[in-house]
């Protein structure tokens, strides 16, 4: 499979700069984590007074709990727009776009745990199981999982912006863009197949944990082939 050819490019901007818009992007996420948790902080008073814990509680499809999961629907699709947003406003070209997308996706997943610690002492494990998405399905997931790819995605984007920093640019075939779609699809089902039996009491046999990282470490292990191509 031919890959895509760069020419190596000098810097056009000093790092000072580049660590500057590094940061705005970082605040920002940070900023749009603490909407996430407070979101969820409402909900929770709302249908768990007595405390968010699995199984979940079957709710009757009444108006109220419909209304709030279409308008829950729309605000994970909202927030998906806000992430797209920043990424095409804070990079300059594709790499870019890519890498702030992954930074401000991966910034936004761990500091909304971090700020669901403040406000409500929750997770009191890293264990502890989550809603993640309802879209297109419910998934849910050990915090573990999703703050896991939250990790690798912050370490890819640093490692691809610094190397565009650089001159150094990140080569990658379509046969990798394959590959990296696949493992992400690969690790969305892993989360998807728990979702419908989160009011079981079983629920935790739902996640695998080898399915999960069948996926994970393909696309840490197609990154590594592509930065060592790119040296």
């Amino acid at each position: 499979m031919q890959k895509q050819e760069y020419t190596i490019e000098t810097p056009l901007v000093s790092f000072k700069t580049v660590l500057f818009r590094f940061s705005i992007a970082v605040i920002f996420s940070i900023s749009l984590g603490y909407f996430e948790a407070a979101v969820v902080v409402y909900l929770r008073e709302i249908f768990y007074p007595n405390g968010f814990t699995f199984p979940l509680a079957i709710f009757t499809i009444d108006p109220l709990f419909k209304r709030l999961c279409i308008t829950e629907i729309g605000r994970e699709a909202a927030s998906l727009i806000l992430i797209l947003t920043g990424a095409w406003l804070f990079g300059h070209n594709r790499r870019q776009k890519i890498a702030y997308f992954l930074t401000i996706f991966a910034v936004w997943d761990i500091f909304y745990y971090i700020w669901l610690k403040v406000l409500l002492n929750w997770p009191a494990s890293i264990m502890d199981w989550d809603i993640l998405f309802l879209i297109p399905m419910t998934w849910a997931s050990p915090v573990l999982a999703p703050v896991l790819c939250s990790i690798v995605m912050l370490l890819f984007s640093i490692v691809i912006l610094y190397r565009d920093y650089k001159g150094r640019i990140f080569y990658t075939s379509y046969f990798d863009w394959f590959a990296f779609s696949l493992a992400a699809l690969i690790i969305i089902v892993s989360f998807c197949i728990p979702g419908p039996h989160t009011a079981q009491e079983d629920y935790f046999k739902f996640f695998h944990w080898p399915l999960f990282g069948i996926g994970f470490l393909l696309s840490i292990g197609i990154f590594i082939k592509c930065l060592c191509k790119s040296k």
